[in-house]
């Protein structure tokens, strides 16, 4: 059974909705000819808008789309809800929000769960970090460090060249080990992991890159990590 997550540091249908080329990866990794892919939204609120351009997108694949809220919740038995579906993306926003409201539904060790028997997890921004040990967000206002999920270990930082203060702010943490060593993802990269390993970078842009950063010296180690660009 594959344990697979793939962490986008941004793109996909919220940010590049006229090019499918990382959404179409996701649902590519799944086996099933139509999977069942669900939207949770919890980092946003739930924002309806946000909803709504995941089913404007996703109504396009071969696929059976779905949402997950917590403010709405669709079934009072979120376990079998979640453990019927083959993809689950978390929406970018609030980091802490996430992981906070995840906790007191149970809703963290229901993903632990699905991601142990095959279904496969992926998201943006927030939804990226949750499933690292820790990383760096703005859910406090200012960037800072925050402790996730765990199901990956060290650290991640979404956005790496989308947002001009997310480098500075993620290698400085990295040099004073505020943070562990992690992973750093541009808009339009995204890390597929299988188990816990790197399995491959891909991307949806030519210039898009991710990369591995570590202590070093000193100061700070930005290891390029070989990706591949899913553009014809």
């Amino acid at each position: 059974m594959l344990k697979q997550i793939i962490a986008l540091g941004g793109g996909g249908f919220s940010m590049e909705p006229e090019n499918p080329a990382l959404d179409t990866y996701i649902l590519n990794q799944c086996s099933k000819k139509t999977p069942k892919i669900c939207f949770v939204g919890t980092a946003s609120g739930d924002a309806e808008s946000y909803i709504e351009r995941f089913y404007q997108a996703y109504n396009a694949f071969d696929c059976i789309p779905s949402h997950l809220s917590l403010f709405k919740p669709p079934s009072g038995d979120l376990e079998s809800y979640v453990m019927d579906k083959d993809i689950i993306f978390v929406g970018g926003g609030s980091t802490k929000n996430l992981v906070a409201l995840w906790k007191e539904w149970g809703l963290d060790k229901i993903l632990y769960k699905a991601w142990n028997e095959g279904i496969i997890l992926s998201g943006i921004s927030a939804g990226s970090i949750c499933w690292f040990e820790e990383g760096v967000t703005d859910s406090y206002g200012d960037l800072t460090d925050i402790k996730a999920l765990g199901f990956l270990p060290g650290s991640n930082c979404p956005h790496y060249d989308g947002e001009k203060d997310r480098r500075p702010v993620y290698t400085r943490m990295i040099k004073d080990q505020v943070l562990s060593p992690g992973y750093a993802a541009d808009d339009g990269a995204a890390l597929h992991f299988i188990g816990t390993d790197l399995h491959a970078a891909v991307s949806s842009r030519p210039d898009a890159k991710a990369y591995y950063v570590r202590p070093a010296d000193g100061g700070f180690q930005e290891e390029e990590i070989a990706i591949k660009n899913l553009q014809p």
